[in-house]
This record gives structure tokens, C-alpha cells and sequence, in this order.
């Protein structure tokens, strides 16, 4: 093992959820007599700040930073969402772990648990995925897609933000509203106690307040999430946004908004989205790490999805979804190519024999390409501006 002093020196971005991620991997790892040492790393995602993410480039950017520490070996592994790893890889690096895959799915988030059909006509939803924007108007063209970047939290935040100020400010007319009514109630009282107002109309006697509490004890109550989107000024108002499951969940964010899964065979999911991948350079420490932690049917069904992925080549301007299950001696696979507008789409699902589960994936993506992906891809690289490979192999991320 290339280890320090038998610590392992865990490269992470610095996000929350980075951080809850590799968190994970480190608990993982230090129950099998290895201290791991996490160390963040801030990556060319994260300082790109207003730019959106599909086009970032073919860099993988929030990927190669942590990943160029290994190889000049600062630091002796890394920890990614597998989803956001560019297909193409540095030689002398492996994954050396794909943990238990945690939820695969996407959700729909609103602040009242809206469900995806419950939306009104012409409802804006947020997110930067080409592939969540297309699957959307595939099954609602009626929806506005707007652009959503950020970090899980801050996208909550996005969305929360609106509701929370009307209601701030409903509160605020409201309290006010009852002061006005208490003093109008004081000064009546008043003017009955001096005899000149016993023709006063009692009509006002009986208003009730609408809240159980004031602004003040509202305020006091919220989490700390909902007092940083009170302090937004967000440009777009969304009535829902899109994120992966297991982002959501892996922040701590779920009970604080509504949320509503997406089917599977529809909103099929990016590939190895849920999933972790630990890279380390080849060698002992790879191989011990991928003792320790890999996870077998995880590694198969997230090598058959990125498999596709790689022979299609539509990184991130191509609308592309692959999900792939490993059920007995088959890997059921599920593919979703679409054009940037959702109003185009190759669609199949395919069980691959799992004793040659990867030539039989290349396979599948050779069909795929024949029976049109190919030429929905090509177009989607002409839609962005892409006119060559180097330009349009940039992942799905940001933050899930």
C-alpha cells in the first residue's frame, strides 16, 4: 500500500454533500484497520459559478482536480459521484471501489409534494440536466424548463425561497393588520368610557387573526435551510425542480420539501447516477480498497451503463438515459436517448447475459446508434455548438 503512515488520504470536494459522500466511504473503509484522512479539494466546477454545467467542457470539472492529486500522489484516492466521471480516463487510474449504489432515481421537489401530473399548465421546473429537461417535455411539453445550478442545498433553497417570503410577508400584513384592529379596539373602548361613542358599530369585534403564531416565533422556528432562502433573491420563481434521489436524500434534505418519484423506465436515470466510485492509481492500494468496499453488482450494472454511454458518445449535449439492473444471470438494461426537445426518442430495454455483460452492452449501444440514437446525438451536438467530441463529452453534474 502507497499509504501515509497507514492512513489513507481520501481526496473530496468540499460541498456538504461531497463531504456526507466521502464521509461514507471513510466509515466504510476505517471498519477494516485503516485510519482515513479526508482532505477537500476545490475543483473547476466549483469555481465556475455562473456558467452552466453541460458546458463545462470535456474536463470533467468537478472530477480532474481531486483526480490529478492522486496521480502526482498528494493524495492517495478519491472519492466521486459516479455520474459526474467523464467516460474517458486517465491511464494510470482505476476505480478501485463502486460502493452499494444507493437510490437511482430522480425526484420532482416542490415545496407542498406536488406530483409531476398535479403541476399547472405552463409550470416552470427547474434544472440544468439536458436530459431531465428533455424527459420533462417528453411527458409535458407544456412545462417551462428553466436553468437550476448549484449544490443540492442551494437549489432547495432556490425553490423554497419564493413561498417562504409571500408567506413572511402575508404574516407581516397580518400582525399589522391586528395591531390597527387593537388599537382601533382601544380607542372605541375609549371613547365609550367617555360617553361619546355608544352608537359605535361593534362589526370589528369579531376578528380573528389567521395564524397560531406571530412573525417573530414563525421565524424562530425555521431550519437553518429555510432562513438562508428567506435571504434569496432568486431570478426565476420554480414551482419544482429536479434532483437525483440519492443526493437529496445523502444531503439530510428530504423532510423539509415535497417530493415525488419519477418512474424508472421513463425519467430513466443518468448513468451510475446513486452510485460512488472511489479512484485510486493502480496497484496494491487499488486492490485493497476494492476488497474492502467494491461492491459487485453495483460495479456490474454501472460498467454496463457507462459502457453505453462511452460507445454512444453523447456525454452531456445528448439527452441520454441508461439504467441497468442485475437480476440473476442477466443484467436488465434500460435506455432513453432523446432529442434536446424531448420531441424525438430511441427507446429500448434489453436483458444482457451477465457472463459477458460488457461486449454484449457494446453491442446494445451499436443497435442503439443504428436504429437512430446516433442520429439524435449528432444532432445535439450541432444544437450546442459542439462540432466535435472534444467539445461534447462533458458529464451530467453538479451536485446531483
Amino acid at each position: 500500500m502507497t499509504t501515509r503512515a497507514d492512513t489513507l488520504r481520501l481526496a473530496t470536494r468540499g460541498s456538504d454533500l461531497a463531504l456526507r459522500q466521502a464521509a461514507t466511504v471513510r466509515d466504510l473503509l476505517s471498519g477494516r484497520r485503516l485510519t482515513v484522512e479526508l482532505t477537500e479539494v476545490e475543483t473547476t466546477g466549483d469555481q465556475i459559478r455562473d456558467e452552466l454545467i453541460h458546458r463545462l467542457g470535456k474536463t470533467g470539472a468537478f472530477v480532474r482536480s481531486l483526480d490529478e492529486k492522486v496521480i502526482a500522489g498528494e493524495l492517495d484516492a478519491a472519492v466521486h459521484s459516479m455520474k459526474d466521471m467523464p467516460t474517458e480516463r486517465p491511464d494510470d487510474l482505476v476505480v478501485a471501489a463502486v460502493p452499494d449504489r444507493a437510490a437511482p432515481g430522480d425526484v420532482l421537489v416542490t415545496p407542498d409534494g406536488s406530483t409531476l401530473e398535479e403541476l399547472p399548465e405552463g409550470a416552470t421546473v427547474g434544472t440544468s440536466s439536458l436530459r431531465r429537461r428533455a424527459q420533462l417535455l417528453a411527458e409535458r411539453p407544456d412545462l417551462t424548463v428553466e436553468p437550476l445550478r448549484g449544490n443540492v442545498d442551494t437549489r432547495v433553497e432556490k425553490l423554497l425561497a419564493p413561498s417562504l417570503q409571500r408567506e413572511h410577508q402575508e404574516r407581516h400584513e397580518a400582525e399589522q393588520e391586528r395591531k390597527e384592529h387593537a388599537g382601533g379596539e382601544a380607542q372605541r373602548a375609549s371613547e365609550k368610557s367617555d360617553g361619546d361613542g355608544s352608537d359605535q358599530s361593534d362589526e370589528d369585534d369579531d376578528y380573528e387573526f389567521p395564524y397560531d403564531e406571530d412573525v417573530e416565533a414563525w421565524f424562530d422556528g425555521l431550519a437553518e435551510l429555510e432562513r438562508r432562502a428567506m435571504e434569496r433573491d432568486p431570478d426565476t420563481e420554480y414551482d419544482a425542480i429536479v434532483l437525483a434521489k440519492a443526493g437529496l436524500d445523502r444531503a439530510g434534505l428530504t423532510h423539509h420539501v415535497g417530493t415525488s418519484d419519477l418512474p424508472l423506465d421513463t425519467f430513466v436515470p443518468a448513468p451510475g447516477q446513486g452510485a460512488l466510485a472511489v479512484t485510486a492509481v493502480d496497484g496494491d492500494l487499488a486492490e485493497t480498497v476494492r476488497d474492502r468496499i467494491d461492491d459487485p453488482q453495483t460495479r456490474a450494472e454501472t460498467t454496463v451503463e457507462r459502457t453505453i454511454l462511452a460507445e454512444l458518445g453523447g456525454g452531456c449535449v445528448a439527452p441520454i438515459g441508461v439504467y441497468a439492473t442485475l437480476e440473476g444471470g442477466v443484467v436488465h438494461t434500460n435506455v432513453r436517448v432523446l432529442s434536446r426537445d424531448g420531441d424525438e426518442e430511441v427507446r429500448v430495454s434489453r436483458d444482457l447475459p451477465v457472463e459477458r455483460h460488457i461486449d454484449a452492452a457494446v453491442d446494445l449501444a451499436a443497435e442503439l446508434a443504428d436504429e437512430g440514437a446516433a442520429d439524435l446525438i449528432a444532432e445535439a451536438k450541432r444544437d450546442a455548438g459542439a462540432a466535435d467530441d472534444d467539445a461534447a463529452t462533458a458529464r451530467e453534474e453538479d451536485e446531483e
